[in-house]
């Protein structure tokens, strides 16, 4: 079982600045509390193919993640996908898209697949990240709007 999840927030940033924090990874612990660390490989900018490893704590439960750049057109496609065999693994992105006035309109989306047992986690973890979503589009536009 899969499913996907989405939010969109306004970012009062332009669309470059946006594109240029959201490309690095290893700002997600700025707002995402489930990312506890995160490394990314090779060092230098954030291209098709660079990989990002986290440890995550989700329900409790840490787990480590790993993820490819799967799609970089700047400054309006991220694309990532996970390559770790854990029971929940996602897909997803964001899309940018500059605002009358110098903001962003960032869209964020995942879709969660589950794998053995995690087809039965699946459901309720979907349901989670859907009622967290809006809050989620909140904290990355506060964490963008900091840096």
């Amino acid at each position: 079982m899969s499913g996907m999840f989405d939010t969109s927030v306004e970012v009062d940033r332009p669309v470059e600045h946006v594109f240029a924090y959201l490309a690095d990874g290893r700002n997600d612990t700025e707002f995402s509390p489930r990312v506890q660390s995160i490394e990314k490989t090779p060092d230098g900018p954030t291209a098709v193919g660079t990989v990002f490893r986290s440890t995550v704590k989700d329900a409790g439960v840490k787990t480590s993640r790993e993820f490819r750049i799967t799609a970089l057109e700047p400054p309006h496609t991220i694309r990532w996908t996970e390559q770790s065999k854990n029971l929940i693994t996602a897909e997803g992105g964001y899309d940018l898209e500059p605002l009358p006035g110098g903001g962003t309109r960032v869209r964020i989306f995942n879709e969660l697949d589950g794998h053995g047992l995690g087809k039965l986690l699946v459901a309720p973890a979907l349901r989670a990240a859907r009622k967290d979503a809006p809050d989620f589009g909140r904290r990355i536009k506060a964490a963008v709007e900091r840096s």
